[in-house]
């Protein structure tokens, strides 16, 4: 797999700012995705050593809105958090810019 298309998108909400103090970084990954293939990535992409990988699959989600009348399902994604060795830090919100280098 290569290493800019298994990192798709960084999550933002307050669990994981708070986890970003203890050098752990929360990514939406592709489904096919294996722990390894997340580790050369965030290696490739912003030059870090990475410590662990944890991945999990998150289950579709169905609500309600409007009323009774629209009925929407969230897609089933895959998230990995990534710890980095030491005291590195990196920017993850930059993963868009650092996407798909200009040929």
């Amino acid at each position: 797999m290569k290493d800019y298309s298994t990192i798709i998108q960084s999550v933002s909400t307050e669990k994981s700012s708070r986890a970003q103090e203890k050098n752990r970084y929360t990514f939406v990954v592709a489904k096919d995705a294996t722990k390894i293939d997340v580790k050369h990535a965030v290696k490739t992409i912003f030059g870090a050593d990475v410590e662990s990988v944890r991945t999990m699959l998150i289950p579709q989600k169905a609500r309600l809105v409007k009323g009774n009348r629209l009925y929407i399902k969230r897609p089933v994604f895959k998230k990995a958090i990534v710890k980095l060795k030491g005291k590195t830090t990196i920017d993850p919100n930059k993963i868009s810019s650092a996407k798909k280098p200009k040929k």
